[in-house]
């Protein structure tokens, strides 16, 4: 996603984005599946940090962002890479995830079979680009 803005200004859009009520989880959700970390330590976004259903494995300001997770379905990362380029800034997005037996299998179909995945991490995607441009 090309975003017309430096890092420096993007890293903190990402960073809003993931911790605000768009991008997590809701408690109640994480406690039906079961989802580690269950809750928020409402702290910035530095590696130990916790979300609604991620740890921040990794927080390397203005490059990149990994956050890892699980609940009774699946283990799942999810890498947010920032990239300087001469007009702004390109964000990319990529999730691992291992997905256990036929409930896992079931769930995939669900989350990613659907496209609902896709559709979720676009949206933070596009959302960063708005908050970084000021749209």
């Amino acid at each position: 996603m090309p975003v017309a803005a430096p890092p420096a200004v993007v890293w903190p859009a990402l960073t809003r984005q993931v911790t605000g009520p768009r991008f997590a989880a809701s408690e109640t959700f994480a406690r039906l599946l079961a989802a580690e970390p269950a809750r928020s330590s409402r702290t910035p976004v530095v590696t130990g940090a916790t979300l609604v259903g991620f740890r921040v494995a990794d927080a390397q300001a203005e490059r990149l962002l990994r956050l890892t997770g699980r609940h009774r379905f699946s283990r799942y990362e999810l890498r947010l890479a920032l990239a300087e380029v001469d007009d702004g800034t390109v964000v990319s997005a990529r999730t691992y995830a291992a997905f256990r037996g036929l409930h896992g299998a079931a769930y995939r179909m669900l989350v990613i079979g659907s496209g609902a995945h896709v559709i979720a991490v676009r949206r933070l995607l596009h959302a960063v680009r708005k908050d970084a441009e000021g749209r």
